[in-house]
């Protein structure tokens, strides 16, 4: 692995006792110092078509208050997408939103195969490995794919403060909202909002989730929620509870 690849990925706390691993593909706006600032302005590289903002900081506090172990990408996704499919049309943005990344047009086959060879299969790499070695040590896992999302997409509002989005299986999400609801009833919570496995943007939950034989589900909450410190701790906590609760239903705890 070349220094590139070592720096495409951080995985904290592996070891860690939880069943549950946390996954940010969206953790980084960071461009590497190779590509400049690809023509965009400040504002546009700290936007949402960057990153998801606030979803690092609620898998971290999720991280610490769960004892799960947490991978996160640490290169933009308008530099490799690592949660899109090798042959998906935006798995290099040249449009994202409203914002043209023309630095990425017209871009060599040989600049796509470094960009995958060294941000993309490494990030899923590690992934591979610690749920490989979670497998030999005998620890159940359920996958939990964190991202956020914007308040306005295009124009049109988008209600929800979290929505939930399921793979090919179903019942651990179902399980999850279920958990959410009953401890806050007055909660919008999206069903495949605002996007869904059709949108193409379930990659990393079906690869390492369904497609691996786990329970898994993915986690979008609106990014105005967890800008500040307070509420991606405050929604770290309310996940935290409410995984824990839809892990207990799905498998109850032994009786002593």
């Amino acid at each position: 692995m070349d220094d590139e690849a070592q720096k495409a990925v951080l995985v904290t706390n592996a070891r860690g006792n939880s069943p549950f691993v946390i996954v940010c593909d969206h953790a980084s706006n960071r461009i590497p110092e190779r590509y400049g600032d690809l023509g965009l302005s400040p504002t546009e590289r700290l936007s949402h078509i960057a990153w998801d903002p606030g979803a690092l900081a609620v898998s971290r506090n999720l991280s610490d208050s769960l004892d799960a172990p947490l991978v996160e990408s640490t290169v933009s996704r308008l530099i490799i997408d690592c949660n899109r499919a090798l042959d998906a049309p935006d798995l290099i943005w040249t449009l994202s939103e409203r914002t043209r990344i023309t630095a990425n047009d017209n871009l060599s086959e040989d600049e796509r195969q470094f960009r995958i060879a060294n941000y993309h299969r490494p990030f899923h790499g590690a992934i591979e490995m610690l749920l490989e070695a979670r497998r030999n040590a005998g620890k159940d896992t359920i996958l939990v794919c964190m991202h956020s999302f914007t308040p306005v997409f295009l124009g049109l509002s988008r209600p929800w403060p979290i929505g939930l989005i399921h793979g090919r299986d179903t019942r651990f999400t179902k399980s999850l909202r279920d958990a959410l609801a009953a401890e806050r009833p007055d909660l919008n919570t999206g069903w495949n909002e605002p996007y869904a496995a059709l949108n193409g943007v379930t990659l990393t939950l079906e690869k390492h989730g369904d497609g691996n034989g786990l329970d898994a589900t993915m986690i979008e909450i609106r990014n105005d929620e967890i800008l500040s410190p307070e509420g991606a701790r405050r929604w770290a906590g309310l996940l935290a509870r409410s995984l824990e609760a839809a892990r207990l239903k799905r498998r109850p705890a032994p009786v002593h």
